[in-house]
């Protein structure tokens, strides 16, 4: 790490005090005590390679190996008002002493706020070669109760712990090949990452919705842009405390400035922008890595684009309107107020901007 990352480390009479300065072995100890690790914990993080052959041909295909990186600490974290430990597994140097240096300049703002969504992930049905789009999407609603407990029925033990299908949205998505009907299912897997429930009720759910609809189901599968399931944090660096930890004669003034223009610049550029995200994306991945999710997953989402709250607000607003026209159309039917074959298209009814 650069001599001027480790110098502004953790300065605070805590244990991690110098953490930066102690050998492994006596960061470990300090792990031991102020984390309460085990001594089988201990000599795991003590072993080289943790991860037997065996258990590594189990995991993936074809293996010959394995891997190993650099599993650190980023200390001086306070969230939500308690002092934590960061892990973070990566090979680039410099990124666990930068995270420890920004935590540590947060602190003078009250450290890190956070918050998360409900954990609701998205399987998405692509449905092809429907002949009417719309009549297809009011009759899937109207089907919205039985589909909703036919997935709910894939999976006894997430809904036994409070997770299950919560709601299924209907989109109509012209493509070049035509106009697809995509059916969402939302469903709150708790604390999985959801791929393996989410694509099974999707696959339960497909030959339900060709009968429905009359089209051909192409994709079931989760999808790795998870608008309902975000999490948030943010932290105040102030001015004063900025000018402390920069060069001799710049003022904080100066520093916030600098760092507005950057993400300016990063905001109307696509070359700066790739270097942003590489550089935000640099400490969420090493968390990633280092608690075992899918750092690939993350990825994809992040870098999906900003616009993915205002998506996720148009989906939920239209997939009420769509609902709601639905119902009201069902109901019409069953007081003979309407036939069938006069249904018209949900479109009239949706918002614009």
């Amino acid at each position: 790490m650069p001599q001027e990352h480790r110098e502004t480390q953790n300065e605070s009479a805590s244990p991690f005090e110098g953490f930066y300065k102690k050998s492994i072995a006596e960061r470990i100890e300090i792990l031991k005590n102020g984390c309460k690790l085990s001594e089988e914990d201990a000599k795991l993080l003590l072993k080289e390679g943790g991860l037997d052959l065996a258990t590594a041909d189990k995991m993936i295909e074809n293996v010959v190996g394995t891997y190993a990186l650099p599993f650190g600490i980023a200390t001086n974290f306070v969230i939500n008002g308690r002092e934590v430990l960061i892990p973070m597994v990566l090979e680039e140097p410099s990124v666990v002493a930068a995270a420890s240096n920004a935590a540590k300049l947060a602190k003078a703002g009250g450290g890190f706020a956070t918050s998360s969504d409900n954990p609701v992930m998205i399987g998405q049905l692509q449905i092809t070669d429907i002949l009417a789009p719309e009549t297809a999407e009011q009759k899937i609603l109207w089907a919205k109760n039985d589909l909703l407990e036919k997935c709910n029925a894939q999976d006894a033990v997430l809904v036994k712990y409070g997770g299950g299908a919560r709601d299924i949205i209907t989109r109509i998505v012209k493509t070049h090949r035509g106009t697809d009907v995509v059916v969402h299912v939302l469903v709150d897997v708790r604390d999985a990452m959801g791929a393996n429930a989410v694509n099974t009720m999707c696959e339960a759910i497909a030959p339900t919705l060709e009968d429905i609809t009359g089209g051909r189901v192409c994709l079931r599968i989760l999808s790795n842009l998870a608008v309902f399931r975000r999490a948030r944090a943010k932290a105040v660096w102030t001015k004063e405390t900025l000018e402390k930890s920069a060069r001799v004669g710049t003022t904080g003034t100066q520093m916030v400035s600098a760092i507005l223009d950057a993400y300016a610049l990063a905001a109307a550029d696509p070359f700066r922008a790739a270097t942003h995200n590489k550089g935000i994306m640099n400490g969420i991945d090493a968390v990633v890595v280092a608690t075992g999710n899918d750092w690939r997953a993350v990825e994809a989402g992040a870098q999906s684009g900003p616009e993915a709250e205002e998506v996720a607000a148009r989906m939920s607003q239209e997939g009420r309107v769509r609902a709601e026209r639905a119902k009201e159309l069902l109901d019409d039917m069953r007081k003979g107020r309407r036939k069938q074959s006069a249904i018209e298209p949900l479109d009239e009814r949706m918002p614009t901007d």
